[in-house]
């Protein structure tokens, strides 16, 4: 698969491309503007020329053109100019030209036309001054028709004047040359300061690209430079992410250390059963449910989510009724009623294994020692989850020791005797609270107050 291009590499090419178009449409809009400019205003001139011709024309008294020897425009009178006139009289089939013309034959109107004023490119061969049989001349060209009284006489006279094209066409390339090479510097000179503009807008990218980088190879541990705000929130982000992480592959690291260390004991207390037949079948049937109890905490432990920035919004209403359920199953024995105090849109940011772990294990600890009464409530204060779960039951004789690992205070009570432990632990994992008091119901109270990251 072939490697995209850099965000840089996009930039600089689409601003190129844009640049390019833009100049292309404005430089032939000028371009065009010029040309029409400057057409128009030869063809003014032409105008002004056969102006001067009428203000010389005469009829005589047999309707004959009469001409004055000498013009008023120079160009008239000096050959191959590239000033031509022309006037035919049209009732004599007579026509008078300009001493310009001599020697040759421009193309000029001759005929009556329906406008009195014609504007017009015409092309003609040319062949002389040693130039090559067929080679074409273009003409700038104004006509006027007009009908010329004299002594009550009127005679249809047409006035024609061309100037050689080669003039025109000469400064338009000129204009032409100049304005494309000023474009074509001013594109190059803007380019290179978008280039260089979007080299300083993308050095945060590229500073945030060799740190992470440094932190691949271990040379750091997290983004620690200052960024713009386009990026602040994913520096952020991704220091939240890597520091989740962190944490998740401590709690493993430490979740292994702890259930290594904690088997020794257990399994020291049944290698030392083997001298004594008669006490291994009870020794074994202890040392196993301890070390259940261990690996069931540090499995807990060990798979706890944590806070999860990433995470989806969880409702917590179903989760709460789906555990109420459950529980009211297990305890079918015991004459249980729940309330729970749970907005239906409540939701919190929290991996959906952790909340079950976490409010199953105190609810079901609440029905273990309660007499007939538990109650649930969850709200949000700001950015805080609040979590108080209670009940009718002894109550905590020593509060402390509940939250201490693999403490179980009635060993009548069926169950692994850890479930706050692990509940504690969970609780740490999401930087939250966990607070153990007397209920108002009697019994014991467990608060649990989660911090939204």
């Amino acid at each position: 698969m072939r490697t995209p291009l850099s965000i840089r590499a996009r930039l600089i090419w689409g601003a190129f491309i844009v640049l390019l178009v833009f100049l292309a449409g404005a430089g032939w809009a000028v371009q065009q503007a010029y040309v029409d400019s400057v057409r128009a205003q030869r063809y003014a001139r032409l105008q002004t020329t056969i102006y001067l011709l009428m203000a010389g024309a005469e009829l005589n008294a047999q309707g004959t053109l009469v001409m004055p020897a000498t013009l008023a425009e120079p160009r008239l009178s000096l050959p191959a100019s590239g000033l031509y006139a022309n006037i035919a009289n049209l009732n004599k089939n007579e026509e008078w030209q300009s001493s310009s013309t001599l020697g040759l034959n421009p193309p000029f109107q001759r005929t009556q036309a329906p406008a009195l004023w014609q504007f017009d490119t015409v092309t003609a061969p040319q062949a002389q001054h040693g130039a090559t049989s067929g080679s074409a001349r273009a003409y700038l060209a104004a006509s006027y028709a007009v009908k010329w009284s004299v002594n009550d006489r009127a005679a249809p006279l047409v006035f024609s004047v061309l100037e050689d094209k080669a003039a025109f066409d000469l400064e338009v390339q000129a204009f032409e040359r100049t304005l494309w090479s000023w474009l074509g510097g001013a594109g190059l000179l803007l380019l290179l300061t978008q280039t260089l503009l979007l080299r300083w807008a993308l050095a945060p990218l590229s500073r945030m690209a060799r740190e992470v980088q440094h932190i691949e190879n271990g040379e750091q541990a997290r983004v620690e430079g200052t960024y713009p705000d386009e990026l602040a929130g994913l520096t952020h982000n991704l220091n939240g992410l890597m520091d989740q992480e962190r944490a998740r592959q401590t709690r493993y690291k430490d979740a292994l250390d702890d259930l290594a260390h904690s088997l020794k004991t257990p399994l020291a207390a049944l290698r030392a059963s083997l001298d004594e037949p008669a006490e291994l079948p009870g020794m074994v049937a202890r040392q196993v449910d301890r070390m259940n109890d261990i690996v069931v905490h540090q499995l807990g432990r060990a798979g706890a989510s944590g806070a999860a920035r990433f995470a989806p919004q969880l409702v917590l209403a179903p989760v709460l009724n789906r555990i109420r359920d459950t529980l009211v199953k297990v305890y079918v024995d015991k004459p249980l009623v729940f309330a729970l105090d749970c907005p239906l849109d409540l939701s919190w940011r929290m991996d959906e294994g952790d909340a079950f772990e976490m409010l199953g294990n105190v609810l079901d600890n609440a029905a273990k020692w309660a007499k007939s009464q538990v109650s649930v409530r969850l709200w949000v204060d700001g950015k805080r989850l609040h979590i108080r779960v209670g009940d009718d039951g002894p109550g905590f004789a020593d509060p402390g020791a509940v939250l201490a690992r693999r403490v179980r205070l009635d060993e009548r009570v069926p169950g692994h005797g850890i479930g706050l432990a692990v509940v504690k632990d969970l609780v740490a994992s999401h930087q939250g609270e966990l607070k153990v008091s007397q209920s108002e119901l009697g019994g014991a109270q467990i608060d649990i107050v989660l911090q939204s990251l």
